[in-house]
């Protein structure tokens, strides 16, 4: 039994040695694939204030389209973002709301993300919004794959569309 424990305990040390020495190729690197954009109407965003947390704000989500490669559907009335500033200009976002398929399946979405603005290195001013959406969709239905895969996703900006317009990627 302790020449096991001690065996294990070597091959631990050598795999992470040697993990710490390799960096990955191209061919190991995660691709992406465009899995879906989302085009989220609003409500009018109230804020809670300061909390012990930081600035809370509430931005209701009041429905929209989202469409993608074998996907179609509305956004249903009723979820929300809600966000968590701080001083330094960096902000949680938590999105709650659920989608309903063209063929009438629901699916329960949650996304969380940060935003930050500032300033780069060269003291330029930046800005970074991203986010990873969970889908919660039936099992038995189409649709599971999005229960068994990653996703990031960033807002793409539409000056005609009143509300916030979110590219998907699938993680491959």
């Amino acid at each position: 039994m302790k020449r096991m424990i001690v065996w294990a305990m070597t091959a631990l040390l050598a795999l992470s040695a040697s993990a710490q020495n390799h960096m990955p190729s191209a061919e190991e690197t995660p691709q992406l694939e465009f899995a879906l954009q989302l085009r989220v109407t609003l409500d009018a965003a109230y804020s809670v204030g300061e909390t012990q947390h930081g600035r809370r704000t509430v931005i209701p989500i009041t429905g929209g389209t989202f469409e993608g490669p074998g996907l179609k559907g509305t956004i249903i009335n009723g979820g929300a973002d809600y966000q968590l500033a701080n001083a330094a200009g960096r902000t949680e976002i938590e999105a709650i709301y659920s989608i309903r398929t063209d063929d009438g399946v629901y699916i329960h979405v949650r996304n969380r993300g940060i935003i930050c603005s500032g300033k780069d290195d060269s003291g330029r001013p930046s800005f970074y919004f991203r986010a990873a959406p969970q889908f919660e969709a039936p099992a038995d239905s189409r649709y599971a794959w999005l229960n068994n895969a990653l996703f990031v996703c960033q807002p793409a900006f539409d000056p005609n569309f009143k509300g916030i317009v979110l590219n998907v990627w699938k993680v491959k």
